[in-house]
């Protein structure tokens, strides 16, 4: 098979590779998704690009066998990385302007004094750096407000970082499978950027919840600010109620595949003895399960959301925040208390949505990296420009 203009695309997370293959379509200057692989590796523990090195001879190979798929040979590729050891940094920078005009040099002075404050940090890497807020005399302002007078100047930058030994090990990897880099992007902002153009929504939190972990992603003003890991997921729900009951997982399944629970259980509702298959019946009062499962996903949304020291000034009730629960028994059976939980008791508006699908995030990573993303100030590429003449190409072009 042989198409128009392909592209190649590569997601890398613990556990396996996924390869796409995007064609531009000749009607318009959209991006079609026509092949995706995925690719089981080894768990990379420690969240490193160096333990993706060994896994170099199944990268190659498989890069390989698609260009014979497809009769080419890939010459750039787009990386999606998730799961990584991503920091991020948010800072302001100020001038007094005295009613003096803001000019393209002004804004070069921030934005080289905010950048030499990164630079400082000689481990890490630069891949996003995204107009966050401006500011002119206390007036918050959805532009840069180039050409007007003022007395005091705020810009703040929001920067997405990458341990620069990390990078530097994925560009030499790719480079041995004869290729180059076209840009490294997050799926986390990936992921966002999607959010946005579904929801409408420009500042808010996303909670994705799987079986053995979980993600937290903060957006604001369409600029990611901020995103977390956690080690847990729904099956330590699971855990709970086995471990305090006795029972095997599978019969507390098929209980919940029966049932959704409701807080309104009285004393006198037991668990029906089918539900304990080869096992000894016993006593157990179904109200006890909602306790368990209360009890956990309240400690959870306490994690995630409101005792977490890291977004303690980013949450803010009128803030949106969607939530996807990937196994959907579990989002069934107790969607009565995420929702109690995560919303506070309607104190925070909660939305539940579907998980994003792999090709839509494709999908929209291609645009993104062919046509630039408005709150991105830096589109990371390789180039000889320096990073504040690539910022003002984009914003002056």
């Amino acid at each position: 098979m042989q198409i128009k203009s392909p592209f190649l695309l590569l997601e890398i997370n613990k556990f396996e590779f996924v390869f796409a293959v995007a064609e531009k379509r000749t009607e318009n200057v959209d991006f079609n998704i026509i092949f995706k692989l995925n690719v089981p590796i080894e768990n990379i523990e420690k969240n490193n690009i160096v333990n993706v090195e060994n896994s170099f001879e199944n990268l190659r190979n498989n890069i390989y066998s698609i260009e014979k798929k497809f009769n080419t040979t890939f010459k750039e590729i787009i990386i999606l990385i998730d799961d990584f050891d991503i920091t991020y940094n948010n800072l302001t920078g100020f001038l007094k302007l005295n009613g003096s005009q803001l000019d393209k040099k002004k804004i070069t002075y921030i934005l080289n004094s905010l950048k030499s404050s990164i630079d400082e940090h000689e481990n890490k890497f630069i891949l996003h750096i995204f107009n966050s807020k401006f500011s002119l005399d206390k007036k918050k302002l959805e532009n840069l407000p180039l050409g007007l007078f003022g007395d005091f100047y705020t810009h703040e930058l929001s920067f997405s970082l990458i341990n620069k030994n990390d990078y530097k090990n994925l560009e030499n990897i790719i480079k041995k499978c004869n290729l180059r880099i076209r840009k490294v992007v997050l799926k986390n902002f990936i992921k966002g950027v999607d959010l946005i153009s579904l929801k409408n929504a420009e500042t808010f939190f996303k909670i994705e919840i799987m079986m053995n972990n979980t993600k937290l992603i903060f957006f604001e003003n369409s600029a990611l600010k901020f995103s977390q890991n956690f080690n847990f997921g729904t099956d330590i729900i699971m855990n709970d109620i086995t471990k305090v009951l006795s029972l095997k997982k599978d019969y507390i399944r098929k209980f919940l595949s029966e049932n959704v629970l409701i807080k309104q259980y009285n004393d006198q509702e037991y668990l029906e003895k089918k539900y304990f298959g080869d096992e000894n019946f016993r006593k157990i009062k179904k109200k006890i399960i909602y306790d368990i499962v209360s009890a956990r996903i309240q400690e959870i949304a306490e994690i995630i959301l409101f005792k977490n020291i890291n977004i303690f000034s980013l949450i803010q009730k009128k803030t949106p925040i969607f939530i996807s629960v990937e196994d959907e028994l579990s989002l069934s059976s107790f969607k009565e208390i995420y929702e109690t939980s995560f919303s506070k008791n309607n104190t925070f508006a909660l939305e539940f949505m579907k998980k994003q699908d792999t090709k839509d995030v494709f999908h929209k990573a291609m645009n993104t990296v062919h046509f630039g993303w408005k709150k991105e100030a830096v589109p990371i590429v390789q180039t000889k420009k320096s990073i504040i003449a690539r910022f003002f190409d984009l914003i002056f072009s």
